[in-house]
């Protein structure tokens, strides 16, 4: 899991910026990924924080959809 921290910082610092811009121009956003708690740290395929990442890309680019619709 350290390897991912810078990742999951850039994720959750994402969140919290699309989620100030979203309440600062009235747009509700659905709520955002929740972070993996059952990782075995042994590198897995298909490891759950893949899942995690491609859902919180997924979040962002709605958020951002979300933004540019309002404006």
């Amino acid at each position: 899991m350290d390897a991912m921290a810078p990742a999951l910082q850039a994720a959750c610092a994402a969140f919290a910026r699309y989620q100030t811009l979203a309440a600062q121009a009235g747009v509700a956003l659905r709520p955002t990924p929740t972070q993996p708690t059952s990782c075995c740290g042994r590198g897995c395929n298909g490891c759950v924080w893949e899942g995690f990442y491609d859902a919180a890309t997924f979040w962002i680019e709605d958020a951002q959809a979300a933004l540019t619709a309002r404006s």
